[in-house]
Formats: C-alpha cells, structure tokens, sequence
C-alpha cells in the first residue's frame, strides 16, 4: 500500500527538483525526503528520478506516476476543505506555453494580479513561436492558435485577435506613399522565418501578400517589432501591440488583416488539479475581458 507521506514528498520533489528545497516545502530533513523517495521506487519497482549534480529530473516513470499522485493532492484537499471548511493556499508550479505576442501584449500585463491572488503557485510562462506537447509535459497549460485534433487534450476557444500592416510614421514620411495593394512591390517588408514556424497559422504574410521583397527574418516577433520601429519595412503586426505604439501607422486596414484565434489547452490528466484550473480560469477570463482590444488595430492611429 503506497503511503500518501511518500507520495508527497514525490510531489514536491518533482517540483522543486532538490531534496533540500523540497524538505523545507515539507518541514523534513532532507534525508526524510530521499528516504521516502527510495521507499516509494521499491514499493513501485520503477525508478523515478535521475540524480544529477543540477538536482533531480523526473523519469519517463516518474512522469507516468505525476498526474495518479497530484490527483490524489487534489482530493485530499477537496475532502480537507469541505470537512473543515477552511480554504487552503493552492501551491506547485504551472508551466503555461503561449503565443509571443499574447505573452508580451496580453498575459504578462496580468501576471502581478494572478500572483496577489495566488502567491504559492510558481507560474512558468513561456512565450514563443514553439509548439510545445502537453503529452510530454513540455507545459501544463498551452494557449494555441487552433484546436488540437489529436491526444487527451481539453481545450476551449478563448477568442479572436487580429493583425494588420504596419509601418512607423517616419518610415511613411520618408517613402514612397501607399495607396494601393499594388504600391507595397516598391517596399521591404519585415516576417517570420518560414522554415521556423511551427504554427501554420503564422504565415499570414503569405497568405495576404505575393512577391513582396522581405529585408529581415526573425522568430521573435519582439525584434519584428523592433524592426519597424526602426524603419526597416514593412510587418504584419498584432494589432493589440501595435496600436497602442503612436509612432507605428496601420496601412491599408480595410484591404490587409487577418484574423486569428487563440484555445486554452490542457492535458485530460490535469484539468481538475486545482492548480491548473486556477491558471486556466484566470487567463481565460483574462482573454474576454481584453477581446475588444484583441481586435482592434488602429485605436491611436
């Protein structure tokens, strides 16, 4: 029979990858803790960590073990809170995987408010053009730009944002004037690398454009930005980035956009730990609270 002791000490190992940093979580020693870890893969006859100088990884076992032990975190707190009635402080990590442009424009403005009301949960945010696999537990958590077809996986449409062309002002003032569709052929334009994108929905610039001469690539939508601030060309931009900057101007609004969408994601093993559904239920009420700014692109053009 496993003990719950040893099960807890799996947990807070895996999450803070230390013996000593996971003994202090627990008020034990940290030889309690590698005690009880010893215990627990000779109760399972798996080994469930890799030892190494950097601390301790869990294995593909200890993996497989994760979600079964926070499942069990989760309703030992359940039945702790409706038998005393008194709340307890959610604590863990949550590694949350987002898009580059909602993680600078959107989530990091609103991570200062999630912590005052979670300061025990150690939230991880990556914000980049990578695909990460929940599967893999590579994140917890992922807002994509389309609904996954395959794996266990819950997600739910969060909302919609659109892009739009963008230069800055003294760019315009120093170039060949746009009027037309036809007039951006005389212009450089800014874009992604094509054969880094992992997300098929950011190859709007070829969607909307043809022939255009593009100057520089980036993977980083930041230094895209940047790019235009410096008169480099012409990008298509997030409109809930861009038109907050005065000295960018949106260019042809009515004839070059595109809309996208943005999905929650989470692993089927983990959408009731508390933790995770703290994060998701904030962000999520984060995206409709901010979705008229998600859609607009020339607010302070």
């Amino acid at each position: 029979m496993l003990d719950w002791n040893d099960l807890h000490s799996f947990l807070e190992l895996a999450r803070r990858g230390k013996l000593t940093a996971a003994g202090k979580r627990l008020n034990v020693e940290p030889t309690t803790v590698s005690r009880r870890i010893t215990r627990l893969e000779k109760e399972l006859e798996v080994h469930l960590f890799d030892r190494s100088p950097k601390g301790y990884s869990l294995t593909d076992e200890g993996y497989k073990l994760l979600p079964y032990a926070e499942n069990i975190e989760t309703k030992i707190i359940s039945i702790y809170q409706s038998i005393s009635g008194v709340d307890t402080v959610l604590t863990g990590t949550v590694r949350m995987a987002v898009p580059e442009g909602l993680g600078i424009g959107i989530i990091s403005k609103y991570i200062k408010e999630f912590k005052e009301q979670h300061p025990a949960i150690e939230l991880e945010l990556l914000a980049d053009t990578r695909v990460r696999s929940l599967s893999k537990r590579e994140a917890d958590i992922a807002i994509t730009l389309a609904r996954p077809t395959v794996g266990r996986l819950v997600a739910w449409k969060l909302g919609e944002y659109k892009l739009a062309l963008y230069a800055s002002r003294d760019y315009l003032n120093e170039h060949a004037e746009i009027k037309t569709v036809e007039d951006l052929t005389q212009h450089p334009f800014i874009s992604y690398i094509d054969d880094l994108i992992e997300f098929p929905q950011l190859k709007y610039l070829q969607d909307l454009l043809h022939d255009v001469q593009i100057v520089f690539r980036s993977s980083s939508l930041q230094a895209q930005y940047q790019a235009v601030l410096d008169n480099l060309g012409l990008a298509l931009l997030h409109g809930f980035v861009a038109a907050e900057n005065k000295n960018l101007k949106v260019i042809l609004p009515e004839k070059i956009f595109a809309t996208r969408e943005y999905w929650m994601v989470v692993h089927e093993d983990l959408r009731d730990l508390a933790r995770i559904q703290a994060v998701s239920c904030f962000f999520t009420e984060v995206i409709k609270k901010e979705q008229d700014r998600l859609m607009t692109i020339s607010e302070l053009s």
